[in-house]
């Protein structure tokens, strides 16, 4: 036998499978070899020590670990010369270098560096949870959740690519092949192993990830505004009576309907302090004064901020703290004191507002106590989204925060149950990791951290619509987490109630249109009336030629147009915040429809459009009520209404360079695109965001 631990090199993709004994590596091995077709690397060991027994019942010893290495090596090489494409490896030096240190307590240098050295563009670490199978060569079972936390060990001390695979060997054998087969697209477009891992544990469909470098390369094409959605074309206006009874009727209607809450809350309170984090950053007490720098960075927010300081809810709670912190406070400058109130409100340390979520921060002063917006929101629900005594609310969270969100829920929850005589079901979810964006430079090269790892960011709002088509309910309302407001409950829950009645009024007239057809009872003189109302009613354009089909097209048409999940939206007058609005949209087969559209996804250098931009009336949705269940009161699977061409690219800078990521459609953008749409204008009292810390100070955040 030649004494060679040289591996050879070549183009074939060879996997290695590596794991404890009976763990199916032999059966999975020959499996993938019979599925492509190809060669197979048995395992040296197996042949050269069962003729040992044989011979005079000896066993392994430590002398026999370098000459199974040796034997390994020139088989794996040997079935190499006639694989096709792929070479699948029972087993590998890795495997003995591990059994080696395991029983002898030491791996002979040279077999040692020969097993980091050799290359496979993926180990398979198979699982223990198959039966043990007994042979003369085999070691007891015993102990074999250790034995598999070493061999896991072992491949991640080496930096090896690796894939845990677990089940039957019918699941195995299906899990391979379908992570063989993407890895060859991933070597194909230039990603190594270790980058195919990262993309793979981290849940992103390969595709996706294909998708967002085409995207990147390619741009995303601007929206194309016809006009701009406004009262009597593309709004519904409604009276104060109308509301009131669309309000009765949802009342009427909801003990029979399972409700519930949908509250976006993942984010960080970042942006919400920015201002106060670059003053942190840019200012030194000890040159400059605080005046000077207001004036120096124009910063309007800083100084409003600092005149109206004690208006905030949180102001006593810091101002006594302070006071501890700084025994002599009281004889502090007034730069001083300020700047210690700013430094204590974002220190990691002590208060750390920048980094907690907006839904556990002190949004309003009552006379008994301080509000969160967890609290805030609980309240609301149980005024408008309440039936038979039961509440449901569900918050979308960082996996981080959750804690946090469940004991402020703790805090407050008992006592809104008790005012309201309701029991409020609470429901968390993560925004998931798959539908995260790779990061790439201005060059749309990808971008690496300091370990060559991948970077991910997250896909944006728009990925809570997976979020969203979990949950189950007939009538869900939306709305993020930092519109709340501390006055008026009973107006919002008034055009929150009417929103719902209108939803509900359509809905059942689109099921007795659906019913009807199922029935076949849709006659040609019944088509015009459908047709009214999908105008005039939905705001759905129907085809020049719809005219010309015949009576079987175009109840197909209607069916179409009739069965998807439905949003009836809040909207309130633009008064210059950023965002969009409400427009109508042409997409690029000529097909108009109402939807809501971020002033990113406009073309601004076409001044055409960036006139029918400025020309918008109303804002983005403030309240949402969403129908996601069909007239057989099935779930509609929202993905299926997703505009995939609606997404972002956001750029960002990160240490000076430029660097970008993909965001999906916005939830109540592209995400919602090809829902049945109707906007209600509403009042601006159902508006009150608050983006930033100094919103706080507006009226609908500060006691009566």
């Amino acid at each position: 036998m030649e004494k060679n631990l040289r591996q050879q090199k070549t183009a074939i993709i060879k996997i290695a499978l590596f794991g404890p004994e009976s763990t199916g590596k032999t059966t999975l091995a020959k499996q993938l070899a019979a599925y492509y077709e190809t060669e197979w690397v048995p395992e040296f060991a197996r042949d050269y020590l069962q003729e040992k027994w044989e011979e005079n019942q000896h066993i392994c010893v430590v002398d026999d670990m370098m000459p199974i290495a040796y034997g390994q090596v020139a088989l794996e090489n040997q079935k190499l010369s006639s694989a096709k494409k792929y070479l699948f490896c029972d087993t590998n030096l890795m495997v003995t270098k591990v059994f080696s240190e395991m029983y002898y307590g030491l791996c002979d240098p040279l077999l040692n560096e020969a097993a980091l050295e050799h290359d496979y563009d993926l180990f398979f670490l198979t699982d223990i949870d198959v039966p043990w199978e007994k042979d003369d060569i085999r070691d007891t079972p015993d102990g074999r959740e250790t034995v598999f936390s070493v061999f896991k060990q072992t491949l991640i001390n080496a930096k090896k690519p690796f894939i845990t695979l677990s089940g039957n060997k019918e699941n195995r054998l299906a899990k391979a092949t379908a992570i063989i087969n993407t890895l060859t697209i991933a070597k194909e477009k230039g990603f190594s192993s270790a980058d195919f891992v990262e993309i793979y544990e981290h849940g992103i469909p390969f595709e996706k990830i294909v998708k967002q470098l085409e995207i990147f390369k390619n741009g995303i094409a601007k929206s194309n505004l016809i006009s701009p959605a406004t009262i009597n074309n593309g709004i519904l206006s409604l009276t104060e009576s109308d509301f009131e009874q669309k309000a009765a009727f949802f009342d009427l209607q909801k003990e029979s309907l399972k409700l519930k809450k949908f509250v976006p809350a993942s984010g960080a309170a970042s942006r919400m302090f920015k201002f106060l984090t670059a003053f942190l950053n840019d200012f030194d007490i000890q040159t400059e004064t605080i005046n000077a720098y207001i004036n120096r960075k124009k910063d309007s927010n800083l100084s409003i901020f600092i005149v109206a300081m004690d208006k905030f809810p949180f102001f006593e709670a810091l101002d006594k703290k302070l006071r501890e912190v700084y025994p002599d406070f009281e004889t502090l400058d007034r730069d001083y004191k300020n700047y210690y109130f700013i430094k204590l409100l974002l220190s990691p340390d002590s208060f750390d507002f920048a980094n907690k979520p907006k839904a556990v921060l002190p949004f309003h002063q009552y006379k008994t106590h301080i509000a969160i917006p967890i609290e805030e929101h609980l309240n609301e629900c149980v005024h408008y989204a309440t039936a038979n005594q039961i509440s449901n609310l569900h918050f979308t969270v960082s996996e981080a925060h959750q804690s946090l969100f469940e004991k402020a829920v703790e805090v407050v929850k008992e006592k809104v149950e008790k005012d309201s005589g309701t029991l409020i079901n609470i429901g968390y979810s993560y925004q998931n990791k798959s539908t995260d964006s790779i990061t790439v430079d201005a060059k749309n090269k990808i971008v690496r951290d300091k370990e060559e790892s991948l970077i991910f960011r997250p896909g944006g709002h728009g990925a809570l619509i997976e979020n969203l088509n979990e949950l189950d309910a007939d009538i869900i309302f939306i709305k993020n987490i930092d519109n709340v407001i501390q006055n008026h409950i009973d107006k919002i829950t008034l055009y929150k109630k009417a929103l719902a009645g209108i939803l509900i009024e359509i809905q059942k007239k689109i099921f007795g249109y659906m019913n009807a057809i199922e029935r076949q009872e849709i006659q040609e003189d019944h088509i015009d009336e459908i047709v009214r109302f999908l105008t005039k009613k939905l705001n759905i354009q129907m085809t020049k030629d719809f005219n010309k089909f015949t009576f079987e097209n175009k109840i197909i048409k209607i069916k179409g147009l009739l069965n998807r999940p439905i949003r009836v939206c809040g909207m309130v007058k633009n008064e210059g915040e950023p965002g969009g609005g409400p427009f109508w949209v042409m997409n690029e087969k000529g097909k108009i429809s109402l939807q809501i559209v971020e002033t990113s996804q406009v073309d601004l250098t076409n001044q055409k459009q960036l006139g029918i931009l400025s020309a918008a009336t109303h804002f983005n949705p403030v309240d949402l009520v969403c129908g996601i269940k069909n007239y057989k009161n099935t779930k509609f699977d929202l993905n299926e209404f997703v505009d995939s061409k609606a997404g972002f690219i956001v750029e960002k800078s990160v240490d000076g360079k430029t660097v970008k990521s993909y965001e999906l459609p916005g939830l109540w953008n592209g995400a919602m695109a090809n829902w049945l749409t109707i906007f209600v204008a509403v009042p601006l009292i159902t508006f009150n965001p608050v983006k930033t810390v100094n919103d706080l100070l507006k009226p609908a955040h500060q006691p009566q």
